[in-house]
């Protein structure tokens, strides 16, 4: 792996996150990372460098709610960093966080399309469910992740 550098995250890395997640998918996903997931998330998230650039980033927090569980909302790894396993890391640096916060199991969804996050997340350890209609509402399909700690 090349060498990265892994750090917190802050809520001014926001803007450049947001410049890169449409490209880096190849399709418009920026919606789904509004601005508060890191005003509010900032000190549970994670962003990797590698020489002063963004490599890859992972959004996530302790669920407020169930006290037991932490929710993986969204990650990236810059294509060029792809298979050098980045996201692992920071899969593992987050399940560590949780962790730290008391939890025992980590959560995450995708649309039920997203071939190579499912697979993904299946080689990460998690719990891959049948695709639940209207998880977001009606006319959509998503996968859930489930992973114990």
């Amino acid at each position: 792996m090349p060498p990265y550098d892994f750090r917190p995250a802050a809520p001014a890395d926001y803007d450049a996150i947001a410049a890169v997640v449409d490209d880096w998918w190849g399709r418009p996903v920026r919606a789904a990372l509004p601005r508060l997931f890191l005003d509010h998330f900032h000190a549970t998230s994670l962003v990797a460098e590698s020489s002063g650039d963004l490599a890859g980033f992972l959004i996530g927090f302790p669920s407020p709610s169930l006290p037991g569980e932490a929710y993986i909302h969204f990650a990236g790894v810059h294509p060029a960093a792809r298979r050098s396993g980045l996201a692992r890391t920071l899969y593992e640096r987050f399940f560590a966080l949780a962790r730290e916060h008391g939890r025992h199991v980590v959560r995450a969804v995708t649309s039920s399309a997203n071939a190579t996050s499912i697979a993904f997340h299946q080689r990460m350890g998690f719990t891959v469910s049948d695709p639940v209609p209207g998880y977001n509402g009606p006319g959509t399909s998503l996968v859930t992740f489930t992973r114990a700690l």
